[in-house]
């Protein structure tokens, strides 16, 4: 069974009828005719963007959380003594 994208309440490749099924789901859509319009392809760009910034926030929000800890566990892995920066009280060696 095909199933056509739907935008703003009709269908995005101009097909008509009461009987033709359809999704705002892009992965489920199998209508060529609708994949090539260019409302598809903008939704699914778009889709793929917000994938991205969520995946970056996620990323930037990991290592901003806890970076001291990180910074001292990157320092302690290292052979040697090694100072921590300024701003870690006393310097010590770890």
């Amino acid at each position: 069974m095909v199933i056509h994208f739907k935008v703003d309440g009709h269908l995005a490749c101009g097909h008509k009828g009461h009987n033709l099924s359809s999704s705002r789901e892009l992965n489920r859509v199998k209508c060529r005719s609708c994949r090539s319009t260019d409302a598809y392809k903008n939704a699914r760009k778009d889709q793929r963007n917000a994938a991205r910034r969520a995946a970056r926030r996620a990323s930037t929000a990991h290592s901003t959380g806890n970076w001291r800890s990180e910074w001292i566990e990157r320092l302690t892995e290292m052979v040697g003594l090694q100072r921590l920066p300024r701003g870690f009280a006393g310097q010590a060696f770890v």
